[in-house]
């Protein structure tokens, strides 16, 4: 298609006037492809960081660190401890900003550390329509993001990361693990450590696409709905393990997977453009 050609070639033009940079690395379908064309362009002058905390989900560090050494680029692991944010703690709906906030103030000591010119994230096309605090906090820190500046969207990334063999082209997308808690009520290691379970259980029996959302004593299950039936098929050890883990009940919510569902309980004040910058 000579329109994602051309917005391929806008994103390998913003990266070489970019010169050097530093990425916020993921392991994820957006970040990948941007490590990716970066590393293509700049060689080790395209640095890749992943921050290791309880937000992040079991296995995601040690994928991202494959595939970070498959592409051959320059790959950085720092701690970043948001439980210690006592404005993360408290879960406002603006969660996001005070995690990335204190992530990219350490990602900036490193991005000075290693003489690069810019701090560059994965955001996306698609990403400006949602809401998504932790923007704000970019903006504020002077993160570029590459692949938006290019207008490539989620579907895009995808097609591209495919022709270049990425193993992420077809990978689900992944969120905080923080996403899963309503607002309002306070994040715990206990409560992220009891997603993190789940939802790795329940990738092991085979589901993909899914979250486990932490309502105290509930937990409420979002997957694809073409999975309900293999779900209830296997409902009475999804019980069981989950309760082994330390919910009290065990629902499976017939909507089907949604990203960013707990979105659903805000006021319109706090989804207007205004409230991200």
């Amino acid at each position: 298609m000579p329109d994602l050609q051309d917005k391929y070639k806008n994103l390998q033009d913003i990266l070489s006037d970019m010169q050097s940079v530093l990425i916020g690395f993921s392991g994820g379908v957006d970040s990948t492809f941007l490590l990716k064309s970066a590393h293509d362009l700049l060689g080790e002058r395209a640095v890749a960081v992943t921050a290791n905390s309880a937000t992040l989900a079991p296995g995601e560090l040690e994928e991202a660190k494959q595939i970070a050494k498959d592409i051959g680029a320059v790959h950085d692991i720092v701690l970043s401890d948001e439980l210690a944010c006592a404005d993360f703690v408290k879960n406002p709906p603006d969660r996001c900003y005070h995690c990335k906030k204190t992530r990219l103030s350490i990602f900036k000591k490193l991005q000075v550390g290693h003489g690069l010119k810019w701090m560059a994230d994965g955001t996306n096309a698609d990403d400006g329509g949602d809401f998504r605090p932790g923007m704000r906090a970019a903006a504020e820190m002077g993160v570029r993001s590459p692949l938006m500046e290019a207008g490539l969207t989620k579907s895009d990334i995808r097609e591209l990361s495919s022709a270049l063999n990425l193993p992420t082209w077809d990978k689900p997308s992944t969120a905080c693990l923080a996403s899963r808690v309503p607002y309002g009520e306070i994040i715990t290691g206990e409560k992220l450590n009891q997603i993190a379970q789940a939802e790795e259980y329940l990738r092991r029996l085979g589901f993909r696409q899914l979250r486990v959302r932490h309502h105290g004593d509930l937990a409420r299950i979002e997957i694809q709905k073409d999975a309900m039936e293999a779900a209830l098929q296997k409902s009475a050890e999804i019980v069981e393990k989950l309760k082994e883990i330390g919910f009290h009940f065990v629902s499976l919510d017939l909507s089907g997977f949604r990203s960013g569902s707990m979105n659903v309980v805000l006021d319109e004040a706090w989804l207007t453009p205004n409230k991200l910058f």
